[in-house]
């Protein structure tokens, strides 16, 4: 894998049987596909593995601790492509997603990750959970999330991989990083990723997630006074 634009892509998850297989075949489905899938299981105790497991294309590593950063950690660890990206069990990317991503960053080798827009959407026969803004169903964002996010391996080496210390947020959290560093990243106008609501969102269903969004904020105002 020593092309300057092999991908690597990690799937972290936890008791996903329910929609683990869709989205590994929307990432088997890309015009461009993949140089690896790594699936990091966080210790499932449904068929997750099995699932996972069932895929040809793709590397079943069991987490060995706990924690969703903890569980991206363990994932860029194994990764080997000079590219890496990220898919959430319960989340579709669109077929074009690598393909317009990756042809960005060879088209414009100053920027060091690209992000897309998402459509939210709920899960047939299922409501989204309290809390939900059913506006956002209407709206197309730019999101700086995981799923939507593209980028060199070499981001990690100027910014760190993921705080432990943070049971959530933490992509909040290194994203804050990313900025507060200057990192030059670019936005692909598109559609490119389906955000599934369904009432098992643990980001939406968290009730201490604004006390952790909270304490990923308060790391970057420290880090600019430092800076300063």
């Amino acid at each position: 894998m020593d092309r300057p634009d092999s991908v690597s892509v990690i799937v972290i998850v936890k008791n996903g049987e329910r929609f683990l297989a869709e989205a590994l075949q929307s990432i088997l489905d890309q015009t461009l596909p993949p140089a690896e899938i790594l699936v990091v299981d966080g210790h499932s105790t449904d068929r997750t593995a099995a699932i996972a497991q069932s895929f040809g294309d793709v590397r079943y590593l069991r987490q060995p601790d706990s924690g969703i950063s903890n569980a991206y950690n363990v994932g860029i660890a194994h990764a080997q492509g000079e590219l890496i990206a990220f898919l959430s069990h319960d989340d579709l990317w669109m077929p074009d997603k690598l393909a317009i991503q990756v042809g960005h960053l060879r088209e414009h080798p100053d920027c060091q990750y690209t992000v897309c827009r998402i459509q939210p959407f709920v899960e047939p026969d299922d409501t989204p959970p309290l809390g939900f803004r059913v506006e956002l169903l209407q709206q197309k964002p730019v999101a700086y999330i995981m799923e939507t996010l593209v980028l060199r391996r070499s981001v990690f080496t100027q910014v760190g991989f993921f705080d432990p210390a943070l049971r959530t947020a933490e992509d909040i959290d290194w994203f804050a990083r990313v900025f507060d560093h200057g990192i030059t990243g670019h936005v692909c106008d598109q559609v490119l990723v389906h955000k599934r609501i369904h009432q098992d969102n643990s980001s939406i269903t968290d009730r201490e997630m604004n006390r952790w969004i909270m304490s990923a904020l308060r790391h970057s105002v420290l880090r600019k006074r430092v800076a300063e």
